[in-house]
């Protein structure tokens, strides 16, 4: 990039600018940007200003029959209690050919599954026979089922529209709450909930998020038409949090590493739950609740609603599973050794003595049993013995990438994140045009 030109973008259909106040700022690029913006605009958008958008839906359903514009067509939709032969009958169909198309092939089978909502397209001859039935399967199947000549018998095929991928950014600053500002971004909630876990085992999201952290994410749109139907992947993210900038950027073989092709995922999360709020820290001189003496505490309690599910941590094996009048329902999990983790006053256990688990399978549920003054889970890190705060103890990492595999996946590594540096270029430079209407 020299000086202060634009670098080159692919081009995009539709764009989409939110720029939200209060430290809060989210881009969605939805396709589409002028791979070179003109020397001279006759209009400039400024921060801070909001401006009328015309939106094309966000998806598209396959309800319009596919071929032959020739025929006839009637579209019946499916209605409460309706079966398939109810559905022919209303549309002057007899038994004989619904049993004909339906015996087809295994394809025509699932026509008998219809649900309430479902749209059936038929299409007639002059004649008033039925040569084609259409049934939409989702946004990009559709179920042909059709004869060329009144004569023959119907054959089955499923067919699928072309989806067209783009490539997409969003952006923000985090004022209140992560899942606040990732949503003003525009951002799904699957897309929320797999950013926290790309880089949940680096930042708690109980305790470590701050207002002005901030984000960007690269991810896949998908399109049929023009218009955007879902999300594909996210290729990369950089999150910075406390001034640390965290980067996770995905592999062709489907798992994210930072961008030294070092593997994003841990041994342990940094969160054994999927919190609401925190009540009290890691703190070795705490002054216990319930007996008010001054006692180590030596770890993290997460308080959340009764019930909510409970994690491992990591891969282990179960030490104890077992309650008592101060630990309530407690399960303790080794891991490899050195590492022992401990989780107390469950409502439920869901685990035994000597079970193997893996990282992330629910263990429990959330209660107030034992010596507590509210339902939360306690929660402890050990490494040899020794209590180690949860938050901020170095986690073993999985397996990275070396050698070739690493080298090579640096060089994609840095072409991601040039490209979210782009992005962010103008979005800063205030130089994206809208296309016009």
């Amino acid at each position: 990039m020299n000086g202060s030109s634009l670098p080159r973008m692919p081009r995009i259909n539709k764009i989409l600018i939110g720029i939200i106040s209060c430290a809060v700022i989210a881009l969605i690029v939805a396709p589409d940007i002028y791979a070179e913006p003109p020397a001279k605009t006759e209009f400039k958008y400024q921060l801070g200003q909001h401006y009328p958008l015309v939106l094309s839906q966000t998806s598209v359903i396959a309800t319009k029959p596919l071929t032959d514009s020739a025929l006839v067509w009637k579209t019946h939709t499916i209605k409460n209690g309706e079966s398939l032969a109810i559905a022919f009958n209303k549309v002057g169909l007899d038994s004989g050919l619904l049993h004909q198309i339906v015996t087809t092939s295994n394809k025509t089978q699932q026509l008998i599954s219809l649900r309430p909502g479902d749209n059936l397209n038929f299409g007639f001859d002059d004649s008033g026979k039925l040569l084609e039935l259409h049934q939409p399967l989702n946004n990009i199947e559709t179920l042909v089922i059709k004869r060329t000549r009144p004569d023959q018998n119907f054959t089955a095929t499923i067919t699928k529209q072309k989806i067209e991928t783009q490539t997409n950014y969003a952006q923000a600053s985090i004022d209140s709450c992560f899942w606040s500002a990732a949503d003003k971004a525009g951002l799904t909630a699957n897309q929320i909930i797999e950013i926290a876990a790309l880089f949940g085992w680096d930042i708690d999201f109980a305790l470590d998020i701050r207002a002005g952290d901030k984000f960007e994410v690269l991810f896949e749109q998908h399109y049929i038409d023009g218009n955007p139907i879902d999300h594909g992947y996210i290729l990369a993210a950089t999150f910075t949090n406390m001034g640390q900038t965290f980067t996770a950027v995905r592999h062709n073989d489907g798992k994210y590493y930072d961008k030294d092709g070092q593997a994003m995922r841990k041994a342990f999360l940094r969160s054994p739950i999927n919190f609401r709020y925190v009540s009290s820290n890691f703190n070795p001189r705490r002054l216990h609740p319930v007996t008010k003496q001054v006692k180590a505490h030596r770890g993290t309690d997460y308080v959340a609603p009764v019930g909510t599910p409970i994690w491992a941590a990591g891969d282990g094996v179960v030490m104890e599973s077992s309650y008592n009048q101060f630990n309530g329902n407690y399960v303790f999990i080794r891991h490899n050794g050195n590492y022992v983790t401990k989780y107390l006053h469950m409502t439920k256990r869901m685990v035994k003595n000597g079970q193997r688990i893996k990282q992330g399978q629910t263990i429990g549920t959330l209660g107030g049993t034992g010596r507590v003054t509210g339902p939360h889970l306690h929660y402890e890190f050990l490494v040899n013995g020794n209590h180690q705060n949860p938050r901020t103890v170095d986690l073993p990492q999985a397996h990275s990438l070396s050698g070739s595999a690493q080298t090579v996946f640096k060089q994609q590594a840095n072409k991601q994140l040039d490209q979210v540096k782009s992005y962010s270029h103008l979005l800063a430079k205030n130089d994206i045009l809208l296309p016009q209407h």
